[in-house]
């Protein structure tokens, strides 16, 4: 593939809700580019974006994939992205490196949950965008209801720069409102009195838009005078970079319809990668401005990596300033490491497109590099400089995770270490209180996938199970008490007796030496110290951990010749359990705080609900977005699969955050059950 100049590069994210037809668009555009001479469909198997074996079983996407288009001497990434809730960190490693989004909506199904999704996405970032209405051939379709619904949820500024000709299966070309030219498949025709009469009313709403990028076109407007076709090209780019004008076109990526006139709105109206202008990042304390060019220093953003189980490891990156060549020494200013870059290359899909050289503004891969990892930034030694990462959404959801074979343990934590550098939205940790490995991601779609992923590709089938609830026991109330032991075995005896009383304490532990006049040795105090520490590992009420406790050492006594160590270490034993059974013992579990972001007509739900998961109403704070920001206090046992309730609850609207605030006492009859839980597995 050759090198483009900077001005000639597009990054445009396809963004939208699933099955609105993003990955069949790009096979339109790769047909009609000539890249291939058929289109693929994703009920097949065989398009070019959706080249892993999960996405072709679940007939969706999975991953971002980069399809670079060559059209009218220029090149075009496209980033196909997940319309899946549970991909949604693909979506935001595309967002991070495109400069515009085209946001597909399935014209016979309107606005979805995933188009409110993607254009909020696209407009925290003031992105410029043009909307496709795609699956204009469907029956029942209407253009201008459809437009209406666009432009009452997103506003005025969506306005359309094409309407249709025919309806439904007869949809067979569009009307380009600019040039007042109707066009069947690529072909120009006749226009139509009838089209023409609705075009012109549509047109005079695009002159407004154009007459309000400038003072002089404002008044050229007011007198009534004809703008240049110059003028209004340069008034409605102007007006769709500054994100006051979203243009709608139309298609049906299925029967190619439309494909010209997106490659031409985008060439036309979307920003290059030169109307970045430039960038910035940080050079140890100091902020660093670079310009978008290949004169500057070689700094690009690895945004993407793919774990291939045949190639190895596959870094996607865009550079920022500079250009990439193989062989080039490059440095992580983050890590400190230098390496070499091998092999350069655009990807199409999974197939590599040799390059010699990326310049400032494309995208590119390469290679089995060592140091980088996704959010990484690459610079040189001698000019280093570190961009923003990507900020990933936090995992919500969560399960356990177990190799169905005890021999495959290492391939499980090697796979999964793997697959977590591809997919950073998911983390693996392991709770050393229960003993569970726990997987935490966005959904149980993408969990699923995982699971998939580690016995394709690392032969390591594993189980997925609810998570263990790391309770943890403490005492409420004191106890006085005696723990003897004694053996005699014929030879040398085993002796050690202790008085111990048992406390609530603000610490973890607390150890208190009050013996006097040696009734415990104090050689043998340290024993009974370590033997009471070792007890905490497990209550008297259900096996847990137990914080919160004073032992105060206060009496004993010992045997000359049959008192050791041990001894005292099993006789400390003995008097904690007493004394914990003695204490008022009491269960206590973690609780979580949770930040919950909701459309408001979801509100009474969400609180019924979170009352229902025992949980608490802290505060709520209205967002400008119209939203609700739900501040909740909640036990994590209640919340592990919280993620798919609330998709459910709110037609996947809404979303939250969750993190571990403290522990409380359990309510006595939820204790009573996981207690009785405890003894009959343990009797078993």
């Amino acid at each position: 593939m050759k090198t483009y100049s900077t001005d000639k590069i597009r990054n445009v994210a396809l963004i939208g809700h699933s099955n609105c037809g993003k990955t069949t668009l790009t096979e339109s555009l790769l047909y009609f580019t000539n890249v291939t001479n058929r289109m693929g469909r994703v009920e097949d198997g065989n398009t070019v974006s959706d080249f892993d074996k999960e996405e072709k079983d679940r007939q969706v996407s999975i991953g971002t994939s980069i399809i670079p288009i060559e059209y009218d001497n220029t090149k075009i990434n496209f980033l196909d992205t997940p319309g899946y809730f549970d991909f949604v960190g693909e979506v935001y490693g595309a967002l991070r490196v495109a400069s515009s989004a085209v946001l597909v909506v399935d014209a016979s199904s309107g606005i979805e949950v995933g188009t409110e999704k993607a254009w909020k996405y696209a407009e925290q970032r003031n992105m410029p965008r043009i909307i496709v209405l795609n699956k204009m051939d469907k029956e029942n379709v209407k253009f201008d209801e459809v437009l209406d619904s666009l432009r009452e949820t997103f506003g005025k500024k969506v306005a359309p720069f094409t309407i249709p000709l025919g309806k439904g299966e007869n949809h067979d070309g569009y009307m380009d409102i600019l040039n007042r030219q109707c066009y069947i498949g690529p072909e120009p025709v006749d226009t139509l009195p009838d089209t023409a009469e609705k075009a012109e009313r549509v047109r005079a709403l695009l002159m407004e838009s154009v007459a309000e990028t400038d003072e002089e076109l404002l008044d050229k407007f007011f007198n009534g005078e004809e703008f240049t076709d110059e003028e209004i090209h340069t008034g409605l780019k102007k007006a769709v970079l500054s994100g006051e004008l979203v243009p709608v076109i139309l298609g049906s990526a299925i029967k190619g319809l439309g494909a010209r006139l997106l490659l031409r709105t985008i060439i036309e109206y979307l920003p290059s990668a030169q109307d970045l202008a430039e960038v910035k990042g940080m050079n140890g304390s100091k902020e660093e401005i670079r310009k978008v060019d290949t004169q500057s220093p070689l700094s690009a953003l690895v945004f993407k990596t793919i774990v291939d189980p045949f190639v190895g490891k596959i870094s996607l990156f865009k550079v920022m300033s500079g250009s990439i060549k193989k062989d080039m020494d490059i440095y992580n200013a983050d890590s400190g490491e230098t390496e070499r870059i091998g092999n350069i290359f655009c990807l199409r899909g999974k197939d590599q497109v040799e390059a010699s050289e990326i310049a400032a503004g494309d995208i590119g891969a390469t290679s089995k590099m060592q140091y980088f990892k996704t959010g990484d930034t690459i610079s040189t030694k001698t000019n280093p400089i570190v961009y923003e990462g990507i900020d990933f959404p936090k995992p919500c959801y969560f399960m356990a995770v177990s190799a169905k074979s005890k021999d495959n343990d290492e391939k499980v934590g090697t796979g999964l270490h793997k697959l977590n550098e591809e997919d950073p939205t998911f983390m693996i940790e392991r709770n050393v209180e229960t003993k569970e490995q726990i997987l935490g991601g966005q959904g149980n779609i993408q969990l699923e996938v995982i699971a998939n992923k580690l016995k394709n590709n690392f032969k390591a089938e594993v189980n997925l199970t609810p998570p263990k609830v790391a309770y943890r026991e403490t005492i409420r109330g004191k106890s006085d008490v005696q723990g003897k032991h004694k053996k005699q075995s014929g030879g040398a005896g085993q002796y050690g007796d202790v008085r111990v009383r048992f406390e609530p304490s603000q610490t973890e532990f607390e150890f208190v030496d009050e013996v006097f006049g040696g009734a415990v040795p104090r050689n043998f105090i340290p024993a009974v110290e370590k033997g009471l520490h070792e007890c905490m590992d497990k209550g008297v009420l259900a096996g847990c951990k137990v914080v919160g406790v004073k032992a105060t050492l206060y009496d004993g006594s010992y045997h000359d010749v049959d008192s050791n160590e041990m001894s005292f270490k099993l006789a400390a034993s003995l008097a904690f359990k007493k004394g914990m059974a003695e204490a008022k013992p009491v269960l206590l579990e973690p609780i979580a705080k949770v930040e919950i972001s909701i459309p408001d007509e979801y509100l009474g739900d969400i609180m019924g609900d979170m009352n229902k998961r025992r949980g608490k109403i802290l505060g709520m704070e209205q967002q400008d977005d119209g939203t609700q920001h739900v501040m909740a206090e909640a036990p994590m046992a209640e919340m592990y699969t919280y993620a798919i309730d609330l998709k459910s609850m709110t037609q996947a609207r809404g979303s939250f955050e969750m993190e571990f605030l403290r522990y409380d006492e359990m309510p006595f009859n939820m204790a009573e059950k996981v207690i009785s839980d405890y003894k009959a597995k343990n009797e078993n």
